[in-house]
């Protein structure tokens, strides 16, 4: 059973900051390595104290990855819906993804990892969720494709590699460090971009080559 929820999907501060201090011992220590205790105590709680919050250290997981899937769907998903250019709705998604995959030092984005510890109802919402995200990258990606725009790379393979360099972020990104949270995201972005698209100039040639294949 998850655990209870207010009808808005923007948790409270007290809330966000149980997900974030869970995730990150979780992070440090694996799920199974991590109990409820540990917890309350990170937070300055009672075991009792915690529980007013959550059902079970599952229900905990599960909520966290919950809160993870909000956040990239209400500050990366839907901010750029309305962008029709797909070169410019890529740069924007891998930029908004990567400035909210460091908070708390990524703790949050690490803790995805642990799925295989969810009961398996609460795993398919999560991976639902997941693959939903997934696919408005890829469908962006296709977009590229058919426009001519995209390298000689398959949209799928092309847009799990680009969740893999996100997720990868939290695990070099050093707070105070010489580049700052934006700094990485513009460059996690460019790298990427430069890697998967092709060259304004040879764009051209490229539309052609993808109505060939589109009409084989």
């Amino acid at each position: 059973m998850a655990a209870r929820r207010s009808a808005d999907v923007r948790p409270n501060a007290r809330r966000a900051e149980i997900y974030r201090t869970a995730a990150a011992i979780i992070c440090e220590r694996g799920f199974a390595g991590t109990s409820v205790n540990e917890i309350a105590r990170a937070l300055g709680m009672t075991k009792a104290g915690l529980y007013h919050y959550i059902s079970s250290k599952e229900a905990l997981l599960f909520e966290i990855m919950n809160f993870g899937m909000e956040r990239v769907e209400a500050e990366v998903v839907r901010p750029v819906n309305g962008v029709r250019d797909p070169a410019d709705r890529l740069r924007q998604l891998l930029v908004r993804h990567a400035r909210i995959a460091t908070r708390a030092r990524g703790a949050v984005s690490l803790v995805m990892e642990e799925t295989r510890a969810l009961p398996p109802p609460l795993r398919k919402k999560i991976v639902q969720r997941m693959r939903a995200y997934f696919v408005v990258v890829r469908d962006t990606l296709k977009e590229l494709e058919a426009a001519g725009q995209l390298q000689d790379v398959d949209p799928t393979v092309a847009a799990f590699s680009l969740f893999g360099t996100i997720h990868w972020l939290p695990r070099w990104f050093r707070p105070g460090g010489r580049l700052t949270v934006d700094d990485a995201a513009d460059e996690i972005a460019k790298v990427a971009l430069h890697g998967i698209l092709r060259p304004r100039s040879s764009r051209r040639s490229g539309r052609a080559k993808a109505k060939t294949r589109k009409y084989r």
